[in-house]
């Protein structure tokens, strides 16, 4: 009897089939991991991150969580680490003096606006950039499908713009735009160009806040949908 048991526990079948109960076993639990897993988010920026003139709720990385805890994925508040008229430089020394995770599950890089408007040139610009999304690609363990770059917003589109050169703003935001694009693309990170959408400001003044300047709760929730759109393709 004993000999009958060990054939029909080691004949092809049985082995397959308990080849296919471990299987079974594992997906679960890998299935159960993802259904309780919190994810985290890590957004560097400056004021169109931080969200100048809007709460706190309202700025495009907490308007993304709130979208993706929505559709169901349990993510932590998002850890910002921006503020109103930083440049690269500001930034980068800024994210050396903060106490951050060694890792995160999402960044999203948004900087350059004040380089520009401070009349810095872009030659500059591009290395200290390039630094910046190597660091935020290194707080996304390396994963550069985590790591998302947003284009600059042109905020000669605005009224706050009426007493300077619009199309000289428009010109080197579009250069800079240009040197970030490239870079992104260097580095297969995801790439969401929300300019052509901020230029809709000229004639819709329900996209910037009362100051003239700075990006509207509204603005900010078309942001918040395309990186949403883009985190929950890693999701799935």
């Amino acid at each position: 009897m004993r000999d009958i048991l060990i054939k029909k526990a080691t004949s092809p079948l049985a082995i397959a089939f308990g080849f296919l109960l471990i299987f079974i076993f594992i997906t679960a639990m890998k299935q159960s991991r993802e259904e309780f897993k919190q994810y985290t988010y890590l957004a560097l920026g400056d004021s169109y991150t931080i969200g100048e003139q809007v709460s706190t709720k309202e700025n495009f990385p907490n308007q993304t969580t709130a979208l993706l805890e929505k559709d169901g994925f349990d993510f932590k508040p998002a850890t910002i680490i921006a503020k109103t008229g930083w440049t690269t430089d500001e930034l980068d020394k800024a994210i050396k003096q903060s106490k951050l995770q060694s890792r995160y599950d999402f960044v999203t890089l948004l900087i350059g606006v004040n380089n520009q408007y401070r009349g810095k040139k872009v030659a500059d610009y591009i290395p200290e950039f390039e630094a910046l999304l190597k660091q935020a690609i290194r707080f996304a363990g390396n994963d550069t499908s985590h790591v998302i770059v947003l284009s600059i917003p042109d905020w000669g589109a605005t009224p706050f713009a009426n007493a300077g050169d619009r199309n000289k703003i428009t010109v080197e935001i579009d250069e800079y735009n240009a040197a970030n694009k490239l870079i992104a693309l260097k580095y297969h990170v995801h790439y969401i160009d929300i300019t052509p959408g901020s230029r809709e400001a000229s004639n819709d003044p329900s996209l910037v806040t009362t100051d003239g300047l700075h990006p509207s709760a509204k603005e900010y929730s078309r942001w918040a949908e395309k990186v949403a759109d883009a985190i929950k393709s890693n999701l799935k």
